[in-house]
């Protein structure tokens, strides 16, 4: 008998990915395509190219052996749809502020302060835009919408994707002050945990992909959820730290976390609650004074032993949210020292700090020590930075096995597979 033969598909914000994975959690096969100009805000788009992957990856396996397919997307990202799934108008992407200023006052007015359903960019926001287009019957989000198209049932959201929309993590349902809003609450979708089965495949999916009908469609999660999962952290106190162009901490805790001052909210998964904050030093600011080559050049110059001799904070512009909430929180980039390498390890140094910082703003809020680190993004391959950061937080380093995202939800489907959910 076949091994059985799990897919994850990543709907990104550039493009879309799809991975196979064996029981033992080991690639099988992979496909990307990415998004032509205007295409990321298009769902026939998503469909499209989710559909191409979605055969090139199939190509590479044995058809019966798939077992489950689960979908991953942006979180925040919303469209309104008639009740045969059929979009009736262009998506609000994850980053669309809605301008509405006294739908956002309702919300402000209405929802607690530890809920993520506050902000312009909100889920929530976007819904009381979208509920009046015309005909709307259901109100999704990205990774719904995808599912959906395998299940033909319209109406099912996870738990990380709803947090944004206003569902309440805790109590393990929407919140009960949504209706305040003015939000038809009729359109949102029922929720399931990540990681739960929803239905098998459409017949029509089936026979159009080569597929066993038996196939299940898992409830997936959001894109970010998704990429901490294919690190490979999965027990309380792992840490995952983004290195991109922000920095982003995240941590598996045994309890929720909320702090809204600080845009702390918990994500409910992995047998655990995923806590995270993200600070605005990162990458831009390093990238504002060397470009690749050069930064990579005079890391080699670097002794990561050596203390850094100021204390650095650095920013490209007043303000930080996390790890500490101040909005006029000014950089601290100066002096700076004639010789570029002793400015390189002195940013490298003030980051691998903050860093430090807020994982100990984590374990100050009621999240557990860090017990493990793992690191994904561009800085994640600098030896020397490594160093630093290993030094300042003070905990094992381990290696990521994956950064993608569609890996990451390809183990919800195994997980369900294997009888467990992710929550």
């Amino acid at each position: 008998m076949s091994r059985p033969i799990v897919v994850g598909l990543d709907v990104g914000t550039s493009g879309v990915r799809c991975v196979t994975l064996d029981p033992s959690g080991e690639t099988v096969a992979t496909a990307e395509r990415r998004f032509a100009n205007g295409e990321a805000r298009d769902p026939s788009a998503w469909a499209a190219l989710a559909d191409e992957t979605l055969a090139e990856v199939l190509a590479a396996a044995e058809r019966d052996a798939i077992r489950a397919i689960a979908v991953d997307g942006t979180s925040g990202t919303l469209l309104a749809t008639c009740g045969r799934g059929n979009p009736l108008a262009p998506a609000m992407m994850y980053d669309d502020a809605v301008a509405d200023t006294q739908a956002l006052d309702r919300v402000a007015h209405a929802a607690p302060t530890d809920t993520a359903a506050h902000g312009a960019t909100s889920g929530l926001a976007k819904a009381l835009v979208l509920q009046d287009v015309p005909g709307v019957v259901h109100l999704l989000h990205q990774a719904d919408w995808i599912a959906a198209r395998l299940t033909g049932c319209w109406d099912v959201s996870d738990e990380n994707n709803a947090l944004k929309t206003g569902y309440d993590p805790v109590a393990r349902r929407w919140g009960d002050w949504i209706g305040s809003t003015g939000v038809r609450c009729a359109l949102l979708p029922r929720v399931v945990p990540a990681g739960t089965p929803v239905a098998p495949l459409r017949r029509e999916v089936a026979e159009q992909f080569g597929l066993r009908p038996t196939v299940q469609i898992v409830a997936g999660t959001t894109d970010g959820c998704a990429s901490f999962l294919a690190t490979g952290a999965s027990r309380i106190g792992d840490g995952v730290t983004a290195l991109g162009s922000s920095l982003t901490l995240k941590i598996l805790s045994d309890r929720p976390i909320f702090s809204a001052e600080h845009g702390i909210y918990s994500h409910r998964i992995a047998g655990g609650w995923l806590v995270g904050g993200a600070s605005n030093t990162g990458g831009k600011v390093l990238a504002a004074y060397f470009d690749a080559d050069r930064l990579a050049a005079l890391s080699e110059d670097i002794d990561p032993a050596r203390e850094p001799l100021l204390d650095y904070y650095p920013l490209l512009a007043n303000g930080e949210r996390f790890p500490h909430a101040d909005p006029a929180m000014a950089p601290r980039l100066s002096p700076r020292p004639a010789d570029e390498a002793e400015f390189l390890h002195e940013l490298l140094a003030g980051i691998a700090a903050i860093e430090a910082e807020g994982y100990a703003r984590l374990a100050k809020l009621g999240a557990p020590a860090l017990r493990s680190l793992r690191s994904v993004g561009g800085g994640a391959g600098n030896a020397q930075w490594t160093a630093m950061r290993q030094r300042a937080l003070g905990a094992p380093f381990l290696t990521a096995r994956s950064s993608e995202a569609a890996a990451g939800v390809a183990h919800l489907a195994l997980q369900s597979l294997q009888g467990r959910t992710a929550a």
